[in-house]
């Protein structure tokens, strides 16, 4: 039986392991990410298979790659509250945000709050023009320098630094009421 599973994952990622790549690419900074993303993903597919059948594999794996993505960009976001949110005034309770959106334990209640946010923080940024959008998903949640980015849209860093701090603004405010919910809670 365990050489039955060890074909199905080399079958498996054989027949998904470059359109995987590829999507994964797609929504990561570099190709080094993008590799470590599809490794976690073969990793957690190898230990589930041994445990429990997947009924849709396809479906499976392009939904763990993108909790990984996401997971990839929750860490990142850590310093973005602290940007949008914190103040000398509000610290203590900026800490309590994060304690309950990067909270270690998975409780309903947690995933949900954390959803709640990355839905919230997504709606704000369709809210804004494109080009303040653009610049702010490079530079916060793709961890792209302002350098390469310039280079990518032609823009002067200065102007691109003017967009990102009108965004950061815009979301500061639409967050707000979130923030505030959050922390109540």
């Amino acid at each position: 039986m365990p050489e039955d599973k060890n074909s199905h994952i080399i079958h498996t990622i054989k027949a998904y392991g470059k359109s995987l790549l590829s999507f994964i690419r797609r929504r990561v900074k570099n190709d080094a990410d993008a590799e470590d993303i599809l490794q976690d993903v073969w990793y957690q597919f190898s230990s589930v298979i041994n445990s429990e059948p997947i009924e849709q594999t396809s479906a499976w794996l392009y939904r763990v790659a993108r909790n990984k993505i996401t997971d990839k960009h929750k860490k990142k976001t850590e310093t973005l509250l602290d940007d949008m949110l914190a103040t000398d005034e509000d610290e203590e309770e900026t800490e309590n945000f994060k304690a309950i959106l990067f909270a270690e334990t998975n409780t309903p209640e947690t995933e949900y709050l954390r959803n709640l946010f990355w839905e919230e923080l997504f709606l704000a940024l369709d809210e804004l023009p494109d080009e303040q959008k653009q610049v702010f998903i490079w530079q916060e949640l793709e961890d792209v320098p302002f350098e390469e980015i310039a280079k990518r849209t032609g823009q002067n860093i200065n102007t691109l630094v003017s967009r990102k701090r009108y965004a950061v603004l815009h979301l500061r405010k639409r967050l707000k009421q979130l923030y505030l919910e959050i922390t109540e809670y």
